[in-house]
């Protein structure tokens, strides 16, 4: 039976991905490097602020201007996290209707967990049962160690809870942790990518997650 649902952040839940790309266009041009397009910056997320930075970047950046280009963008995106980021269409009633079913849920990302509270907690309330993010300690996505620190919290065996998210590093990290994936197709994968790296279920609009359930 299942219990509860772990989300990805960025293109599972909430749409960040202008704000994300103004935050890396605002520290490339402070640097007089090219800016990246939308849809670049849409295949460099999923792995955190610092790859995210080091992809953005122009290829042979010394590894310091890396790390501070990386320190720029955490800073500014703090202050601008919250412009045009939104929640997919569906999401918000998802979320009630499992909190209705008595489903417990919880989102884990490679987003810096103060960045993520702050949004989660601005778009959806306290919904979540836990928000679990970029601490500077524990291992990101697609290691297993922040989804473990979200199961603990749920009080949920890995057999009773369902793992949601838009790519391929959420894929990979739901086989890591050993729990059933759902990939979602409104995100910032393709479904192909979702379909090569495991997905076990692939949804086309939150409400097909019921379904699944």
């Amino acid at each position: 039976m299942i219990k509860a649902i772990i989300f990805d952040l960025d293109g599972t839940l909430l749409d960040t991905l202008h704000d994300l790309a103004d935050s890396v266009n605002h520290v490339l041009t402070n640097h007089n490097m090219k800016n990246r397009t939308v849809d670049e910056i849409r295949s460099f997320i999923g792995n955190g602020v610092p790859t995210l930075i080091a992809r953005s970047v122009p290829a042979g950046t010394e590894e310091n201007t890396i790390a501070e280009c990386v320190r720029e963008m955490a800073e500014y995106y703090k202050d601008h996290a919250d412009i045009k980021t939104k929640p997919y269409n569906g999401i918000s009633e998802l979320l009630e209707t499992l909190k209705n079913k008595g489903i417990r849920t919880a989102v884990v990302t490679n987003k810096v967990e103060n960045a993520a509270e702050i949004l989660c907690n601005n778009k959806f309330g306290n919904i979540f049962d836990c928000v679990i993010g970029d601490n500077g300690k524990d291992r990101l996505k697609p290691h297993p160690d922040n989804v473990f620190r979200a199961l603990d919290t749920l009080g949920c065996d890995k057999n009773e809870v369902l793992y949601v998210g838009d790519s391929d590093v959420d894929m990979i990290t739901a086989q890591n942790a050993g729990l059933i994936s759902i990939g979602v197709t409104w995100g910032f994968r393709d479904v192909e990518i979702l379909r090569n790296a495991g997905a076990d279920y692939i949804v086309n609009n939150p409400f097909e997650i019921l379904n699944i359930l």
